[in-house]
């Protein structure tokens, strides 16, 4: 069994309304010194594969539903489990 875990979070200048109104939010709540707030989302997808098969396929999730290039970066582990 396949445990892939995929991190996906907003380009470097990509505005990210989610992570201003959270940030915002804190403020209220009296935290301060926040810098800033980025959202992002993590995928875990379990496969009975063998590994480097499931990573491929893990590869093919990303690119067609789970990321869009122009505005997303992802990080993505695989592993055992």
């Amino acid at each position: 069994m396949l445990k892939a875990t995929v991190i996906v979070k907003l380009k470097g200048g990509v505005d990210d309304p989610e992570g201003r109104t959270i940030k915002h939010s804190l403020e209220l709540l009296n935290f301060e010194g926040i810098e800033d707030v980025k959202v992002a989302k993590l995928y875990e997808i379990y496969l009975d594969k063998p590994l480097e098969e499931g990573r491929k396929e893990v590869e093919e999730m990303i690119r067609k539903l789970l990321v869009n290039p122009v505005i997303h970066d992802y990080e993505l582990r695989v592993e055992e489990i």
